[in-house]
């Protein structure tokens, strides 16, 4: 039997109680596969850790991590420790040192999901993001001079590998081949004349390899549009980091809310771990009261088992979550309903059963 042996980060705010459902997924569908199982070690690293050891993580939690064949991460974030604290020093540190490169985010709405437009089918909305995940916006590069002085300056740099985009958009190419769908790029050529022309000259050249994948191009304030007033123009998007970041919120927004969305943090090769996550946050303000929507940890728990290479389970586990929305009995606050976060779980679990 496989033992798949998982590194589990539960974080912060309600990341513990969605985390525990994910797990309680996981488990159900190794039970019922009987060809599998999980082993699950569980971290106390986040912001509370912080205010007690002025560190998000153990001194030498890159080294443990790289023993797992995955992680599993609830949220990052509280009060009382600055933002770019807790996600630099956890999340992006996690996802720059395993070289998690790929940042896959799918943006579908499910039967029975809320959609705030108006006469869109579930049909017209199912895309899968691809986000360059390892430097782009997000490369932490830069200066701050003068500090507190009436001269003070901040610069910020992107960086723009040849080599970071090129595997982004092949992996992109690459999905849409498999998938036989279309690929659109979204970048903003027209006003960031280096690192943006930059992208679309890659795009261009990698897609000479990919004479059958039919593909579009548009700037991001155009793509922002029509994401809201066309959707279903919308199958396999590559983008950069920092426009996969927020494009994807407002994935989120059309396609049931962010009760919903899931991201996986991919390290393609399997050199090292990759990590799978609910992007909706901590939620600080509901934390503790079980009302938290597990099901964006649930779809993450099933990326993972794709990733794995168990499709079946990944498929049966978002069929699930889909009956769930459509039968509308068993649903949080946020979707409406009155159930608690463990009894959403449960239900996920009776219907994987039956």
């Amino acid at each position: 039997m496989k033992v798949h042996k998982i590194a589990v980060i539960p974080g912060d705010g309600i990341g513990p109680e969605v985390l525990e459902e994910g797990i309680k997924i996981l488990k159900k569908t190794a039970c019922l596969d009987g060809g599998f199982s999980f082993e699950f070690t569980h971290f106390p690293w986040g912001c509370e850790y912080y205010l007690k050891h002025g560190r998000m993580m153990d001194e030498n939690g890159i080294e443990i991590l790289k023993d797992f064949d995955a992680i599993y991460l609830g949220a990052v974030g509280a009060p009382g420790v600055p933002d770019h604290i807790s996600l630099w020093e956890l999340l992006l540190n996690i996802r720059k040192s395993f070289d998690q490169y790929i940042n896959l985010r799918p943006v579908v709405l499910l039967r029975g999901a809320p959609c705030p437009l108006k006469d869109v089918k579930c049909e017209d909305i199912n895309m899968i993001f691809v986000r360059e995940n390892s430097e782009g916006e997000y490369a932490g590069s830069g200066s701050w001079l003068y500090k507190g002085k009436p001269n003070e300056v901040v610069i910020q740099n992107s960086v723009f590998s040849r080599i970071g985009c090129e595997r982004v958009i092949r992996y992109a190419y690459n999905l849409a081949r498999e998938k036989g769908k279309t690929l659109t790029s979204i970048s903003k050529g027209n006003a960031l004349n280096y690192s943006m022309v930059f992208w679309d000259q890659i795009f261009k050249e990698v897609g000479l390899e990919y004479p059958d994948v039919k593909t579009y191009s548009y700037l991001v304030d155009a793509a922002s549009m029509f994401m809201v007033k066309d959707p279903k123009r919308f199958e396999i998007v590559v983008t950069s980091n920092l426009f996969g970041d927020i494009l994807t919120d407002l994935g989120a927004a059309i396609a049931g809310g962010l009760g919903l969305a899931a991201g996986a943090n991919l390290n393609p090769e399997h050199k090292f771990p990759s990590m799978f996550e609910p992007i909706h946050g901590s939620a600080p303000d509901i934390a503790g009261h079980n009302i938290a929507d597990p099901l964006a940890a649930i779809w993450s728990a099933s990326q993972m088992l794709e990733f794995f290479g168990y499709n079946k389970w990944a498929q049966r586990i978002l069929d699930a979550v889909e009956t769930i929305m459509w039968e509308g009995k068993r649903l949080t606050p946020d979707m409406g309903g009155s159930s608690t976060t463990s009894q959403v779980g449960d239900e996920v679990a009776a219907i994987l059963e039956r």
